[in-house]
């Protein structure tokens, strides 16, 4: 049974990583403070996470990393569907690409 990922946030950012294959993110308020930037694959799966003090923070380095604002980009919307919920915890076939800096300009 795979580990359910409770995500509140609905506000997609979205990287084109490859033809056809993507990288979503959503930036979710943590309960004590700042927030938590989960990083999903098309099916949904929760493959990373990086914590921010701030969601400006988390904002201005999701944009400085090539993600893009799904809101905002109606291009994007014409032919990309972020994924949807319930998200599940997943592994990645490279790692945690983004918390271990390989693929993360901090």
């Amino acid at each position: 049974m795979t580990e359910a990922v409770s995500i509140k946030s609905d506000d997609f950012w979205v990287k084109v990583v490859e033809m056809l294959q993507q990288n979503w993110a959503l930036v979710e308020p943590m309960s004590d403070s700042g927030v938590c930037i989960y990083f999903i694959g098309d099916t949904s799966g929760v493959f990373d996470e990086i914590t921010f003090p701030s969601e400006d923070n988390a904002i201005a380095a999701l944009r400085r990393n090539g993600f893009k604002h799904f809101a905002e980009d109606e291009s994007l919307q014409s032919f990309l569907r972020p994924p949807s919920s319930p998200f599940h915890r997943a592994q990645h076939p490279n790692g945690p690409i983004y918390s271990s800096g390989r693929y993360w300009v901090a």
